[in-house]
Formats: C-alpha cells, sequence, structure tokens
C-alpha cells in the first residue's frame, strides 16, 4: 500500500486539457486544492499512459480502509455524475483523490463535514487508453 503526497500525480494530456478547461468554465466551490494538483501533476501522453492509472472515464475497485467495504466506482465530468450508481464526478472530494492515482494507492479526501476518508485502489477494472479509446 502506497500513500500518495500532493504533487505525486499523473494526468494524460487529454484530461489535464479538458480539466483545466472544466475548471476554468466552474464557478467557485470546486474542491479545494484541485487547481493545485492540477498545475503541479505529471503530465504524459495519453498513448502513453500506464494501465493502472485512475484516469477519466476508469471504473475502479476501491476498498475502504477502515471498513475494507469494497466498491466499484467510475470517475466521470460532472454532467455525468449518478453517485448512487457507482458514477462519481471529478470535481468531488472522492472523484479528485481519485484521479492520477494508481492501482495500490491510498486515495484520501475530507467528507462535506471534514471527516476524513480513505480508500485503497485495489485494481482499475476499464481505463479507456488502455483500450485505445482516447476520445472519451
Amino acid at each position: 500500500m502506497h500513500t500518495v503526497v500532493h504533487g505525486e500525480r499523473t494526468l494524460t494530456d487529454i484530461d489535464y486539457a479538458r480539466l483545466s478547461k472544466l475548471l476554468n468554465q466552474q464557478r467557485p466551490g470546486h474542491p479545494a486544492g484541485l487547481v493545485d494538483w492540477l498545475e503541479s501533476a505529471e503530465v504524459t501522453s495519453s498513448r502513453a499512459a500506464p494501465g493502472d492509472l485512475v484516469t477519466m472515464n476508469s471504473r475502479v475497485e476501491v476498498m475502504d480502509v477502515h471498513t475494507r467495504h469494497r466498491q466499484v466506482l467510475t470517475l466521470c465530468y460532472p454532467g455525468d455524475a449518478e453517485p448512487a450508481a457507482g458514477l462519481i464526478s471529478v470535481l468531488s472530494p472522492v472523484g479528485s483523490s481519485l484521479l492520477g492515482l494508481r492501482a495500490g494507492d491510498v486515495a484520501r479526501w475530507l467528507t462535506p463535514h471534514g471527516e476524513g476518508c480513505a480508500a485503497q485502489i485495489l485494481a482499475i477494472q476499464y481505463q479507456p487508453e488502455a483500450t485505445g479509446d482516447y476520445t472519451r
């Protein structure tokens, strides 16, 4: 299990461009620090993205480090979010904590009430780049 500290995230060039545009269009209130880590992330070509990297539209299996509860989440853009169906917006605390991490890493975030949460990324079940889909 690897805990990632600020600045140790990798984004694809396409995700970086789309998220930069999205944040520029958003009203104030996006997750604190998202702009900072977006600016400090390592950016790689979408074609060179490792298969165990959480990118936009990736489906990941995570396990809560406290309760050991497992679930499958798909990281999506805000307009596609349906939390009850496991479709988690990248602008949510959970979504922004997952993006750019790799299988084995631990994502950490705060709930709206300030409670600390953490989940280990057990597996990447689907990643668009791994299937040659660079349009998602």
